[in-house]
């Protein structure tokens, strides 16, 4: 199989990137808020979710200017709850990305509002989308439920309800579906939206996305044992110093990996029931459970 995956990335990350500093940059804010916004978008970071929204654009032939903006969207949420979840009152960590943390640099309150300043504009940015009507109302619907109380904010609360006592598989399960699986499945499920999907493939991309995220959260906790904070770019070992509920920590770090696997294989079959070529949703599932950080 050729590798379409590294081009594809080398491409469109700096597309992304561009765009998403854009939009930053031309808001009328404070200027230290919007210094400190971009501190934490610029600080790195896989871009993996707005490359999902690409990815599946790409998959069926769509212009990627819009999934650009998206992608933006989705990743000032995901970069506005790592500000606040690194806080004191949250995890309390200062190592983000290989860098001090936002409240570090900044201060607890500029950060704050750097976090909320980045949630809410990333409604703005959908809203203003040269997209039907139709789309852009259902994208503003989507990422409220997956950022909101019905996703990634329920998930962390369940995640801190967790810290007080060892999950089953279930409960772990239910809090990564939402942590760190929502905003994965919005990014797979927007780009449906933006591409026009067909109902049954739109469907089989949600079921690709479901063990996509369980699969990205296995590895994550895998890497907080084997890898080192040089690799990660944040604080390694936290999760099992504060005693935190870990696939690791439930079945093992053995068991977890073969939990790694079986999630890898059903967002793999999930994508046998789409029609068009999948290679580049395949890779990018390879590329989840390999990666070192």
């Amino acid at each position: 199989m050729d590798n379409v995956l590294k081009p594809f990335i080398e491409f469109n990350i700096p597309a992304i990137e561009q765009e998403m500093y854009q939009l930053v940059e031309k808001i009328q804010a404070p200027a230290h808020l919007k210094e400190s916004m971009l501190y934490s978008l610029k600080a790195g970071g896989k871009r993996i979710r707005p490359l999902f929204v690409a990815a599946v654009c790409e998959m069926y032939k769509q212009p990627l200017a819009p999934s650009y903006i998206v992608g933006s969207a989705v990743e000032m949420i995901h970069t506005y709850s790592l500000i606040h979840d690194d806080l004191p009152c949250m995890d309390d960590d200062e190592l983000r990305r290989g860098k001090p943390t936002n409240h570090v640099v900044y201060g607890e309150a500029l950060a704050t509002l750097a976090g909320d300043a980045l949630n809410t504009l990333a409604f703005g940015v959908l809203a203003r989308l040269d997209i039907p009507a139709e789309q852009r109302i259902e994208l503003v619907d989507l990422l409220s439920v997956a950022a909101g109380a019905e996703g990634m904010v329920g998930g962390q609360i369940l995640d801190m309800d967790g810290e007080q006592r060892l999950l089953n598989l279930q409960e772990l399960e239910t809090v990564h579906v939402n942590k760190t699986g929502a905003l994965l499945r919005f990014s797979i499920e927007s780009g449906a939206v933006l591409a026009n999907a067909p109902e049954k493939e739109r469907r089989a991309l949600v079921e690709y996305a479901h063990h996509i995220g369980l699969a990205f959260q296995i590895q994550d906790d895998i890497l907080d044992i084997e890898g080192t904070s040089e690799q990660l770019g944040k604080t390694a070992g936290k999760d099992v110093a504060s005693d935190k509920s870990t696939y690791p920590a439930l079945l093992t770090l053995e068991g977890a990996k073969e939990k790694l696997t079986h999630h890898f294989e059903q967002a793999v079959n999930a994508l046998g029931k789409i029609e068009t070529n999948t290679v580049l949703l395949e890779q990018l599932a390879q590329y989840i459970v390999k990666r070192s950080n």
